[in-house]
């Protein structure tokens, strides 16, 4: 079942322009990272505090039918935003990889499980490697499963 709510765009010019980008056209234009080419998804949750739509790119880390969402916020100190509005709301997601959003919901990784989706991440996203290496805290890793869907 499709978010309903009011939207509320990045602070960010940048993610509101690739977001804004992306759904107009389908996904066909702003679908990769800046200038890097390599491939995001936009991601849609409900904000913890707000209860309004909040929308962000994430790079495109699929693997049978799920997708890896991972918080590194550049290496920073501190978790993203949009972080706190996925673990308050696990089952209110939409990923966007083409034409339409499809309803996921998620969940944060740990162990052996983790580690497998982080190498994943590394190999779509070699940046992720060096933002662990700035930082002391975990970058967490969720899981974006489909929902409706065993996989």
């Amino acid at each position: 079942m499709p978010l309903s709510g009011e939207y509320e765009p990045s602070t960010w010019e940048w993610v509101r322009d690739q977001v804004a980008e992306f759904e107009a056209s389908g996904g066909a234009r702003a679908n990769t990272l800046r200038d890097t080419g390599l491939p995001i998804v936009i991601v849609t949750t409900v904000g913890n505090k707000s209860g309004k739509l909040r929308k962000f790119p994430v790079m495109r880390v699929e693997h049978a039918g799920q997708y890896a969402i991972v918080a590194s916020k550049g290496g920073a100190p501190t978790h993203p935003e949009w972080y706190r509005n996925l673990s308050a709301h696990p089952d209110l997601v939409e990923i966007q990889d083409g034409p339409k959003p499809a309803d996921y919901s998620v969940r944060e990784l740990e162990g052996g499980e983790r580690d497998a989706w982080w190498q994943r991440a590394v190999a779509a996203y070699p940046p992720y490697a060096e933002y662990q290496a700035r930082t002391e805290r975990r970058i967490p890793v969720l899981l974006a499963t489909p929902v409706g869907k065993n996989l």
